[in-house]
């Protein structure tokens, strides 16, 4: 399943509400380290398919969010369980480990 966008209206049915682990990606398209995690992001999304949703929050276009979630500094991938953050990663890292911190969350 490929990576969603998420945006302030839909982030409660998304992501709040999911049915199983849902890792938020915030990022912006003007950021360097976002870009290098995107695409390791879209291969966990596939290969994780049926353990975990990764959505994906533009900060610029959802400020709301953003703020919730106090972001000041980007990448930051927020993991979310049944509604609540049960961990952080900030800062681009690569896929085995990204995927590893995942795996040890989930």
């Amino acid at each position: 399943m490929p990576t969603i966008a998420v945006t302030d209206a839909s982030f409660e049915a998304d992501v709040l509400k999911s049915d199983k682990p849902v890792l938020v990606d915030f990022w912006a398209d003007w950021c360097g380290p976002c870009k290098m995690i995107g695409p390791s992001l879209e291969e966990i999304s596939e290969e994780m398919a049926g353990e975990l949703t990764i959505a994906k929050v533009d900060i610029m276009e959802n400020t709301d969010v953003a703020a919730k979630f106090g972001v000041q500094s980007i990448p930051l991938m927020v993991l979310i369980k049944n509604g609540e953050v049960v961990a952080h990663k900030l800062g681009a890292a690569p896929k085995s480990q990204i995927k590893s911190w995942i795996e040890s969350v989930i």
